[in-house]
């Protein structure tokens, strides 16, 4: 009779523990159901300029994330350097000053630069005699008079003359000395070195009374008339970039604006240390942009498109590590109900951001603008 009694006792307690149990849970899904659940009135939904929309599906492209700089062709960027060393008489530029090509940059001085025209002069006055020497054997020759011993050694003072004049005179335009000044006898210790090309000044290496070593840079010139991307993209993305595709990047130390420009050349070898190529990039609208080589670049080159379930970008909000938007569940003359909806967010292009939940059916609605307001970030 007692084990009757304690089995009754022991089937009731089970019993009231599992409807304990199951009430405890109901409980917790409406407590959490109540908790996602954000309701707005119709006034401050009015007053907010809330709106609602749906899914709407758009192109998205596949991109391969890169990075790199802006930099100018090899033809807009100039190292002035001296043909011959020398001590610095004048350069009066300083970095940021713009100049023209053919303007003066820096003139030198050195004992050496007269030596060069003395030795020019020199020569350019024996040449005379030594071609009407040179006639005057070869006529002698012809006619079995002179020896060709004497002709041939007039023929090679001449052309060794000719030859010294013609190297000294293409030594002293490398150095914009003009040789028709010095053939008038006018010489000078000083040589000028005139810009190759235009543009601005950004390197300065020498000051006042500084010796300049030949080929040692004195300034730099950059012309920033035309200015191209160039990108650094690795190996294993490579195959995915080719010529025209569109590329999306932002100078994030400068501007938070997105500018657009286009594959103009991939490389032909990989880079065998850092296993990575490069890839030439032009602007579109460069004229408008300012911008200067040497700014860091982050890109995304747009190698694929697909078409996917996308809310514009205000309507998907980061909140803790985690994507949420706001699901309307229900309207009515009082106000709005939303629900808030864990997404996956994928890529962003135009404005719109592609998402994608088991939670989600292509006809529900969403709060598009004020998701900020109502949840925060």
């Amino acid at each position: 009779m007692k084990n009757i009694i304690y089995s009754y006792a022991t089937v009731f307690l089970l019993l009231m523990t599992a409807c304990g149990n199951k009430n405890n849970e109901n409980s917790t899904s409406e407590a959490e159901t109540e908790s996602n659940a954000i309701v707005v009135t119709q006034d401050q939904f009015s007053a907010n300029n809330f709106a609602i929309g749906g899914l709407e599906e758009r192109s998205f492209p596949d991109v391969v994330e890169t990075s790199g700089m802006i930099d100018v062709p090899p033809e807009n960027r100039a190292s002035v350097m001296a043909f011959m060393g020398g001590f610095v008489k004048k350069t009066p530029l300083l970095i940021g000053d713009k100049v023209k090509k053919g303007q003066l940059m820096v003139t030198l001085e050195n004992q050496e630069f007269v030596q060069m025209q003395q030795e020019y002069l020199q020569v350019y006055n024996q040449l005379d005699f030594l071609k009407a020497e040179f006639d005057r054997n070869q006529t002698l020759f012809d006619e079995k008079i002179a020896s060709q011993k004497n002709f041939l050694q007039a023929k090679s003072n001449y052309e060794t003359a000719k030859a010294k004049y013609q190297g000294l005179r293409e030594q002293l335009q490398m150095l914009n000395i003009s040789p028709s000044q010095v053939e008038k006898g006018t010489i000078s210790s000083l040589a000028s070195i005139y810009a190759p090309i235009s543009g601005s000044v950004t390197k300065v290496n020498v000051s006042m009374g500084s010796y300049v070593s030949p080929a040692s840079e004195i300034l730099e010139i950059v012309n920033n008339e035309h200015v191209h991307l160039e990108l650094t993209v690795f190996e294993k993305d490579i195959l995915k970039v080719k010529k025209g595709q569109k590329i999306q990047f932002t100078i994030p130390e400068a501007s938070n604006e997105t500018y657009m420009a286009e594959v103009h050349l991939v490389g032909a070898s990989i880079d065998d240390a850092k296993r990575t190529i490069k890839v030439h990039g032009h602007l579109e609208n460069e004229d408008d942009t300012g911008f200067l080589p040497g700014m860091f670049v982050n890109a995304m080159i747009m190698t694929d498109t697909k078409n996917a379930l996308s809310l514009p970008d205000e309507a998907v909000i980061e909140s803790e590590g985690s994507s949420y938007v706001l699901k309307l569940v229900s309207q009515d003359a009082e106000g709005y109900t939303f629900e808030k909806v864990h997404v996956t967010q994928g890529n962003s292009y135009g404005g719109f951001t592609e998402i994608s939940s088991e939670d989600l059916k292509q006809d529900d609605q969403f709060l598009l603008k004020g998701v900020f307001d109502l949840i925060g970030g």
